[in-house]
């Protein structure tokens, strides 16, 4: 290609891939992957052929495909849904494969027979959209399609994709009976899923937005504890504080299928809250209720407001959700909310995953806990302020932040042994210590406590990939990012490092550089040994040379020892150590 000279053209992308593929291979990998090759050989390739389009990029679970013409990429997608849809139906559920596709005209560059470009990249994530067996269009490919195929598309506005810069119109094919009830772009999972919007603060004093904040918070925290409901974290929904947004679309972005929203305003003497759940797929208002009580009520406000949501969400269950409710040990947490305020601050301030946030953190959550002694979640995460400090490289002395990491866990125990991060902060500091066994005893240990936790499930998943157990870790971190969709930036951090134990270095790199915020050695090192298992010698050299501008004494022996790098087995050590090596590292 002659210097400064670049091949584009105009394409039709299709992008497919397999869902759920780490559950099914991680299920029965030789099955699966003949499956998938039968598929391939007998279905895909050959609908592809026949629509006179071209695969030129394949991964382990799906392809990507150019067209000449939008028409002939539409009908391509829709016959392979429709095959894939016969052939499910003679199988048994847990031999089942399913693809999601997404599709999108636009310009590409052209090199050595590969497309590169932003539209390739919308067709990928407009699949990763898509309902398991459904298409996904853009509305550009709506736009050329025009009335050239004999089908109906629902319009599921515009969606905000990753690393593209423009939101994108999309559409969704509606398969099957064209008279069906519209498709949304919303995974609802198997469980009641519900994401509780910020109560909105009614008073005329700007300062009582704790009030709302504490009530929306403990709320989410007694719902979570519930393992027959799918709850939404609390940062991805506080990211809708003070704005205006329709139901169904909060319902569609969060991927939940009840949302509660509510208001609540208090005088000198009484306080008001009101609360209404909302059927997300339909707009429905199911429940709603008024409270007005006295201030020193609060509380049993709050309890008997999450009891009345439970009961609205238990009828699908002949009244189980709710009896366990009404059975359950006094609720655990703070009743200080200005305690709460130094939490929330706290957490704000170590997501930035950087050594003077990690300190300012520290001091927020002593606060907490000096205000409220019972606080046990403070004390937690005041231990991992610690365990990060000797983890990431940021204090003098591993060991004695070690050791103040394992006290202010016990400490976090012993004051409140019903909040599921005491024992969050115990498996830490146990597998930071470098025994992965009592690391995901403890981690197990939490999430029976509340297993609705995305924070916890997101370290366990790093915990399995340090035990050698990286494919199930992949699959847990990938539940934790579905559960918290509007996660902190540490966890694509910790799914990067994930993938590069899976040997997956493609993702490992791409999640890497999609970071924006968060900047640390490790990720440095993590995404050089990825370009250099990948034999990109110049990239890996280049996260080197950052790694060297962090941290000038950094070598290959000093950055991973056993509390950076806790694995297991020596194998995955070594793995790390040699791609590091090979990126150009020193001893």
């Amino acid at each position: 290609m002659a210097e400064g000279y670049v091949q584009r053209r105009l394409a039709a992308l299709l992008a497919a891939d397999a869902a759920g593929y780490t559950r099914l291979v991680g299920r029965d990998e030789v099955g699966t992957l003949g499956a998938l090759k039968e598929i391939r050989a007998e279905l895909i390739d050959p609908k592809i052929a026949a629509h006179k389009g071209r695969i030129f990029k394949t991964t382990g679970d799906g392809v990507l495909a150019e067209f000449t013409s939008v028409v002939n990429a539409v009908a391509c997608a829709v016959e392979i849904q429709q095959a894939m849809s016969d052939r499910n139906s003679a199988l048994s559920e847990d031999r089942t494969i399913e693809f999601r596709i997404g599709i999108n005209v636009g310009d590409v560059i052209v090199e050595d027979g590969d497309l590169f470009g932003d539209g390739v990249n919308v067709a990928a994530r407009l699949e990763g959209i898509a309902q398991v067996g459904g298409v996904i269009v853009s509305g550009a490919v709506r736009d050329h399609l025009g009335n050239r195929l004999d089908l109906q598309f629902d319009d599921i506005g515009e969606q905000t994709l990753k690393n593209v810069e423009r939101p994108i119109r999309a559409y969704a094919v509606r398969l099957g009976d064209p008279a069906a009830s519209p498709v949304t772009n919303t995974f609802f999972s198997d469980k009641p899923s519900i994401a509780l919007l910020p109560f909105v603060n009614m008073s005329d004093d700007p300062q009582q937005d704790y009030l709302a904040d504490g009530i929306t918070e403990s709320i989410i925290t007694g719902l979570s504890r519930f393992r027959d409901l799918f709850v939404i974290a609390s940062n991805s929904t506080f990211a809708y504080k003070g704005k205006a947004i329709k139901i169904q679309d909060a319902s569609r972005e969060l991927g939940a299928r009840y949302i509660l929203e509510g208001s609540v305003q208090r005088s000198k003497e009484r306080v008001r809250i009101t609360a209404q759940l909302i059927d997300g797929k339909t707009g429905r208002h199911l429940w709603a209720e008024r409270y007005d009580r006295g201030v020193d009520d609060i509380f049993a406000v709050q309890d008997d407001v999450t009891e009345r949501i439970i009961g609205s969400l238990a009828t699908a269950y002949g009244g189980r959700l709710l009896k366990v409710w009404q059975e359950r040990p006094e609720a655990s947490g703070t009743r200080n909310f200005q305690a709460l305020d130094y939490f929330v601050r706290g957490m704000e301030a170590v997501n930035h995953f950087t050594k003077d946030g990690n300190l300012l953190a520290r001091d927020l959550f002593e606060k907490a806990g000096e205000l409220d002694p019972k606080f046990g979640k403070a004390f937690a995460k005041l231990a991992w302020t610690h365990l990060m400090e000797a983890c990431e490289g940021w204090g003098e002395d591993p060991e004695a932040s070690l050791a103040n990491g394992l006290k202010y866990a016990n400490l976090a125990i012993e004051r409140d042994s019903a909040e599921a991060w005491g024992y969050y902060a115990l498996a830490g500091h146990s597998l930071f210590c470098g025994r992965s066994g009592g690391a995901i005893a403890e981690f197990q240990r939490a999430l029976e406590l509340n297993p609705n936790d995305a924070d916890v499930m997101m370290d366990f998943a790093s915990c399995l990939s340090c035990a050698g157990r990286a494919v199930e870790g992949l699959e847990v971190a990938q539940k934790a990012i579905r559960l918290n969709p509007l996660h902190p930036e540490w966890y694509v951090l910790q799914l990067g490092q994930i993938c590069h134990d899976a040997h997956r270095y493609d993702e490992a790199i791409a999640a890497f550089q999609s970071l924006r915020s968060v900047e640390t050695v490790n990720l440095y090192l993590y995404l050089a040994a990825s370009h250099a298992a990948l034999g990109d010698l110049v990239d890996a050299k280049k996260a080197v040379e950052r790694i060297k501008q962090m941290d000038p004494s950094a070598t290959i022996t000093g950055r991973t020892g056993p509390e950076m790098t806790p694995y297991k087995n020596p194998s995955d050590l070594k793995h790390l150590r040699d791609n590091l090596r090979s990126a150009g590292l020193k001893e």
